[in-house]
């Protein structure tokens, strides 16, 4: 079972690029603070890339800025290339299944601007009425 599950920073704003195909694909990276503090006692920070495609892509691209706090869930996905040098490297790739946006959205925020706001129009929300159903309880 190859399954991962990460909570991170994002160290850049997400690019959201398009295959020859049409497919829209979102490459980021996040950073993770490991667990335990190293013999210096500083933390040690792990560097991941992470792909979300199609619908995922778009969101993750819509929402996302760098510093925001993210969960990812996903695969490792592992690719083998050459460099400029000819030299065979292999890269380590996180293909998300899911992400969740875990900082909070600022009042300022304004990402989709073709969104409904919760106060659109100037009307109120909507209250929730009483209900006493306890009146046809046959026992």
């Amino acid at each position: 079972m190859n399954k991962v599950f990460l909570i991170g920073n994002l160290t850049r704003d997400p690019e959201l690029t398009e295959t020859s195909g049409g497919i829209k694909i979102c490459r980021f990276a996040i950073a993770v603070n490991r667990n335990y503090s190293g013999a210096d006692g500083e933390r040690k920070t792990d560097f991941f890339n992470v792909v979300a495609w199609r619908n995922l892509g778009e969101t993750v691209s819509r929402y996302a800025r760098k510093g925001n706090k993210v969960a990812v869930s996903g695969s490792i996905e592992l690719r083998n290339y050459e460099d400029s040098q000819g030299v065979k490297r292999t890269g380590v790739d996180i293909v998300a299944q899911d992400v969740e946006f875990l900082t909070p959205r600022q009042n300022g925020d304004d990402f989709d601007a073709a969104a409904p706001s919760s106060n659109a129009g100037g009307r109120a929300k909507p209250q929730l009425q009483p209900f006493d159903d306890d009146s046809d309880i046959p026992f």
